[in-house]
């Protein structure tokens, strides 16, 4: 990898290594999803221009490349949203097993709709999530990158609490 990188931190270039080491050698470009997960987490949720185009550098891809990646994604965001990200899987799994009234419950707790900020900035509800591959644990949400599963609305009240 690219070892003069400056817009990358010391840490996700360690952790973006760790991922390379997992795949052959020159098949690099299979650690992407997870490079932008670990840059994206790095600042704040959302992915810039120049940390997709430092990860391009790193892994030595083509930046297009990784803008494809990150714009296709759901997981990706490319502005600021808010402080933190919570996703609720609306796949048919989850949605058998009651993702719906999760999304009624949350988006009346916090007084938006899907793909909205709380007015405070504390809080991004993302768009449908078509799935978090969390299948056996529906109904759940993702937030910050950390699944909860088999939801109720009590846990999810607990949950979004806690976030400050």
């Amino acid at each position: 990898m690219t070892t003069e990188n400056t817009t990358l931190s010391k840490h996700a270039r360690e952790e973006i290594d760790a991922q390379v080491a997992k795949f052959p050698a020159g098949k690099q470009k299979s650690a992407l999803l997870a490079a932008l997960n670990i840059v994206q987490h790095e600042n704040k949720g959302f992915l810039t221009e120049e940390l997709m185009d430092a990860v391009a550098a790193y892994l030595e891809l083509a930046k297009i490349e990784v803008y494809e990646v990150a714009s296709f994604y759901s997981m990706y965001e490319l502005k600021p949203v808010a402080r933190h990200n919570v996703a609720i899987c609306t796949n048919i799994c989850c949605m058998l097993m009651g993702s719906q009234n999760i999304v009624d419950h949350v988006e009346k707790k916090l007084g938006i709709k899907l793909g909205e900020s709380t007015d405070d900035g504390r809080i991004y509800l993302k768009v449908e999530e078509e799935c978090l591959a969390a299948c056996a644990g529906g109904p759940m949400m993702q937030v910050d990158h950390v699944y909860h599963e088999k939801l109720t609305p009590e846990k999810v009240d607990e949950i979004l609490d806690g976030l400050k």
